[in-house]
């Protein structure tokens, strides 16, 4: 059987008090974290302290986890970084390489998915993960320590650190002092200095940037029931001059979508990701195929980045012939 957790971490000033969690249920969790940290620090420490924890079991593990830098550092961008000596694609130095360097030794010869999760939308055991990691940096805000929670029967508990930048080892002998937290994007951020690959050269589009990651996970949510149907989540995703222009030659504004929330169940809808392109650091352009019961259209989609939130603010639609 699966092991199914949630691992989220907070910091309260990032870097400030931090803290890091993993939640499977009310008998399987743990928590940490430090008087100074900063968010990715505390989701990336979650994560490794989860896969520690679970070493001895041969059941697969699937993590949910609401940080896509941390979903992408693990699957996607470290076998380029281990190519260049830990260095990222413009020579600098990897964020965070002691513990990056602490997961991809946890991650050999394991059978681990990820699956990204919105965070703060009432997923259950992301809101026990967040809980925790957020009591965790409260605890230490306060001069205190957290209850660290029962942990994973049979686990050895390697704990976090005392540096968050420089995990112990799996046995819990130290590794060397890091240089102190600098600040960092927050949980929802990416690194946007990676690469974003969609799949093999030649089969798919490739775009500098790893937020388009974020941008097309926020277009495929407007494709689901839950947001469709939510004016609440309508109204952060889509920028206040939104515009549509569809199919049938009808123009959209924001508020002619927020009025249509609830009149009809939405019509389910595939999509086929054509290209994925950063105009600028604040502008990506998404062109992308709408599959659906009644033939194909092609979508295109602006999305505008302001005060760190990504919003859709156009989006144009041509019915395939």
């Amino acid at each position: 059987m699966t092991i199914i957790a949630a691992a989220d971490g907070s910091a309260l000033g990032n870097p400030g008090p931090a803290g890091w969690a993993w939640y499977i249920d009310a008998e399987r969790w743990r928590c940490g974290g430090w008087s100074r940290g900063t968010n990715n620090q505390g989701e990336l420490t979650a994560v490794l302290d989860l896969l520690r924890q679970t070493a001895h079991s041969d059941e697969p593990l699937h993590v949910l986890c609401d940080s896509q830098y941390v979903i992408n550092s693990i699957t996607k961008w470290m076998p380029g970084w281990k190519r260049k000596g830990w260095k990222k694609r413009d020579g600098k130095p990897v964020l965070n390489v002691e513990i990056m360097k602490a997961l991809d030794e946890a991650m050999r010869g394991r059978s681990v998915t990820f699956e990204w999760v919105k965070g703060h939308a009432g997923h259950e055991l992301n809101e026990k993960a967040d809980a925790l990691a957020n009591g965790a940096a409260q605890a230490h805000a306060s001069k205190g320590a957290p209850r660290p929670g029962p942990g994973f029967p049979g686990a050895t508990a390697v704990g976090a650190g005392e540096d968050p930048a420089a995990p112990p080892t799996a046995d819990g002998s130290a590794r060397s002092a890091a240089a102190p937290p600098a600040a960092e994007p927050d949980l929802f951020s990416m690194d946007d200095d990676e690469v974003r690959d969609f799949g093999p050269p030649g089969d798919s589009p490739r775009a500098d940037g790893a937020s388009v990651d974020l941008v097309i996970d926020l277009e495929r949510s407007l494709l689901t029931d839950a947001v469709r149907t939510d004016r609440a989540a309508l109204e952060s995703l889509l920028h206040p001059e939104w515009r549509h222009v569809c199919a049938r030659g009808e123009v959209w504004s924001r508020d002619d979508r927020l009025a249509a929330v609830g009149d009809a169940a939405p019509e389910k809808a595939g999509f086929e990701l054509i290209e994925a392109r950063e105009l600028t650091t604040d502008v990506v352009l998404l062109v992308w195929r709408e599959t659906g019961a009644d033939g194909t259209i092609l979508r295109s989609s602006v999305w505008v980045r302001s005060g760190g939130d990504w919003r859709q603010t156009f989006q144009q639609g041509t019915r395939e012939a």
